[in-house]
C-alpha cells in the first residue's frame, strides 16, 4: 500500500542536547528526514503531518519547505494537540512556528481548548494514528524520550486493528550511516579539488 499521509514524530531538542541551529546533529537529523521523505514521495507521499512540537516536528517542517521546491505537489498539515502549545516558547522559536502555520497547508487544534491535561497528547496520538497511513518516529530503543509513547500506540493500533497500518522509524543506526555518508562526500570532495 502506498503511504499517501505520513505521521511524523521522534524527539524534542533536549532530548537530544540540541539547544540551536547550529548543532552538528541538526543537520544530520535532517538529511535523515530527508532521504526518508524522498523514497516516500517516489511512492506517491502527498502529505506530511505534524502537531508542531519543537524538535523533530518542526525540523521536518523544514525539510518539506526544502522538498517542496523541486516537489511542489507534497503538502503538510499541522494539528496542534491545544491551543496555544507555543505560548512559553522563545520568541525565535515562536516565529518558527507562526510561520510553520501560516505556511501549512491545512492547521487544526485537536482539542480545541487550551492546555489542561497529559490525555490531550493521547488523543493527539490517536489522532495521528487515525489520519494517516504511517507513522515515521526519529526514536532510538537505547535512548529514553517521549517518542516511545508513539511508538507504543502504533505497535499497539497495529497489532490490534490494521496490519496495513506502517511503522517506518530512524534510529541512532540510522543516523550513524547518514553521518557517515556525509563525511565520505566531504572528504571526496576536499579530495578532488
Amino acid at each position: 500500500m502506498a503511504i499517501k499521509r505520513l505521521a511524523v514524530t521522534g524527539y524534542k531538542p533536549q532530548e537530544l542536547g540540541i539547544f540551536n541551529e547550529k548543532h552538528p546533529g541538526l543537520a544530520i537529523i535532517k538529511k535523515a528526514l530527508k532521504d526518508r521523505l524522498l523514497l516516500l514521495i517516489e511512492d506517491g507521499l502527498e502529505w506530511v503531518l505534524v502537531s508542531g512540537q519543537l524538535g523533530v516536528e518542526t525540523w521536518v517542517v523544514d525539510v518539506v519547505w526544502e522538498l517542496q521546491e523541486q516537489y511542489p505537489q507534497l503538502q503538510y498539515g499541522v494539528m496542534i494537540p491545544f491551543l496555544d502549545q507555543e505560548k512559553n516558547w522563545n520568541e525565535q522559536k515562536k516565529a518558527h512556528y507562526m510561520e510553520m502555520m501560516a505556511k501549512a497547508d491545512f492547521t487544526t487544534a485537536i482539542t480545541n481548548r487550551p492546555y489542561e491535561a497529559p490525555w490531550q497528547f493521547v488523543e493527539k496520538n490517536k489522532f495521528f494514528v487515525l489520519h494517516s497511513d504511517a507513522f515515521l518516529i526519529l526514536y532510538d530503543e537505547e535512548q529514553d524520550g517521549s517518542p516511545k509513547y508513539v511508538k507504543r500506540l502504533v505497535e499497539t493500533y497495529i497489532d490490534k486493528h490494521n496490519a496495513s497500518y506502517e511503522l517506518l522509524t530512524i534510529d541512532a543506526y540510522d543516523l550513524q550511516m547518514v553521518a557517515e555518508e556525509e563525511q565520505q562526500r566531504i572528504w571526496e570532495q576536499h579530495e578532488f579539488e
